[in-house]
């Protein structure tokens, strides 16, 4: 592990420290935990925004599901 120093403003601080002892885990811990989140939210993002890009290049034709349409059961 490498060892970063940051600046945060001392309001962020402050609440960090107050969920981190509500968690009883530390600001580190913590740290790693929501950059690790925010990596996964971008790369979900991406992911999401290559599939679109897929659908609009190739759009699914409008019978591609009729097939299914029989077996949809909708309540009364």
């Amino acid at each position: 592990m490498k060892t970063v120093q940051m600046t945060l403003d001392d309001e962020l601080v402050d609440a960090v420290d107050a969920v981190v002892k509500k968690l009883h885990t530390t600001r580190s811990a913590f740290t790693r935990k929501a950059l690790r989140d925010a990596m996964e939210d971008i790369r979900m993002k991406q992911l999401e925004e290559k599939h679109k890009a897929g659908y609009q290049r190739k759009p699914v034709p409008t019978s591609e599901f009729d097939d299914w349409e029989s077996e949809q059961q909708w309540p009364e």
